[in-house]
């Protein structure tokens, strides 16, 4: 087995059992994505409510893209209105602490979060009111449509 097959093996098997988590805030602190910019496949997330069922879909879907892709695929996850606070280190919403981890776990692995500016000004936060492995953007709308004209797949429920 050549080191990457390895690597990809290693972190599905972290992604399906939570272990990933364990990596959560003590995971590497970068928010740049691993993946080439030839990646086969590119996916962004919209990520606009404050409600954990909603917000566990999205990661969980972010998960599975992530297994089945593994280095092939570019996922980004575009934050922004209420949630805004999945990105908080200390949200304003009941945001469970687990989502976060799970959030930090996908980030390590490569999942870009962007946090809308214009959202963080409305609720008064700066960029220090953020998790470590999220980016802000000015405009969290137009961040979507210009990943959208680089070819990124949008999917929102």
């Amino acid at each position: 087995m050549n080191k990457q097959t390895s690597r990809r093996r290693f972190i599905q098997w972290l992604l399906a059992t939570g272990g990933a988590s364990l990596l959560g805030v003590a995971g590497a602190h970068h928010t740049d994505s691993h993946f080439d910019d030839d990646s086969k496949h590119h996916i962004v997330y919209q990520l606009n409510k404050a409600d954990p069922k909603y917000i566990s879909h999205i990661l969980f879907s972010a998960g599975e893209m992530m297994r089945k892709y593994g280095d092939d695929i570019e996922i980004v996850i575009a934050v922004f209105a209420e949630g805004i606070h999945l990105l908080g280190k200390r949200p304003q919403r009941p945001i469970p602490r687990e989502l976060q981890q799970k959030a930090s776990s996908l980030a390590a692995y490569g999942v870009a979060f962007h946090a809308c500016g214009n959202t963080l000004k409305s609720v008064h936060w700066s960029k220090n009111d953020l998790l470590y492995f999220a980016k802000e953007v000015p405009i969290g709308v137009d961040d979507i449509m210009q990943l959208q004209e680089k070819g990124f797949t949008y999917i929102a429920w």
